[in-house]
């Protein structure tokens, strides 16, 4: 039985103060901050056995003009767990490369191609099965494309902003910090898995390769 509700019943966009009246929602499963070789081969073992993650990442705002940084942590949530992969830790780069180059497992995200463009400056890969999210709710007709919008709209619940400008290049992430990020790349999987159910993912899947990747949806 197909039991996709029918597109034209989406609300297209939500409003601010529609937003603010959502109730709160954090992830509240296991958390990882991956800092030693057990839990990185735990992470790895995950990771190659799950179909689709959500994928996020967090750069150190920039506040002065023609300043940037480069991304200084990771998200990939699974249906077990959200890993935290801090880039200082270059042992996490081989991991991270192989679940972006794996051709197999979903990677599903907000604003990839430039996400993929600054990681690409720290460590090397080759993309594949990327999905961009709101490039699917483009096609399927949605107004906004922000995972917080979409998550209002799509899962009904609101996603604090909270320490969205912080220091992301700090040793030690608060647990402000982690209950952040670790939300933002579950909040991926989690719409990801809600398009799923909409039928709005099967009439154009996920470019299987490179370039196009993280423009696909």
């Amino acid at each position: 039985m197909n039991t996709a509700e029918p597109r034209n019943r989406l609300a297209r966009t939500i409003s601010r103060e529609d937003l603010a009246n959502l109730p709160v929602r954090r992830y509240q499963g296991k958390v990882i901050v991956v800092a030693t070789p057990e839990e990185l081969e735990d992470a790895q073992t995950d990771l190659r056995a799950e179909n689709i993650v959500g994928l996020d990442t967090e750069t150190r705002p920039a506040f002065r003009k023609g300043e940037s940084h480069l991304p200084c942590l990771v998200q990939v949530a699974t249906a077990r767990a959200v890993y935290l992969f801090q880039l200082r830790r270059t042992e996490v780069f081989p991991v991270l490369a192989e679940l972006l180059s794996d051709p197999r497992g979903v990677k599903a995200g907000i604003s990839l191609k430039d996400d993929l463009r600054a990681l690409k400056q720290v460590f090397a890969f080759s993309e594949q099965h990327m999905l961009d999210l709101g490039t699917v709710a483009r096609s399927g007709g949605l107004g906004q494309t922000g995972v917080r919008n979409l998550a209002g709209i799509l899962l009904g619940f609101r996603i604090p902003k909270g320490t969205k400008t912080s220091n992301w290049a700090v040793r030690e992430l608060s647990p402000a910090q982690i209950a952040y990020a670790a939300t933002d790349a579950w909040a991926c999987r989690e719409l990801y898995l809600r398009f799923e159910s909409l039928g709005l993912l099967r009439a154009k899947p996920p470019a299987p390769t490179g370039s196009n990747a993280a423009q696909s949806g």
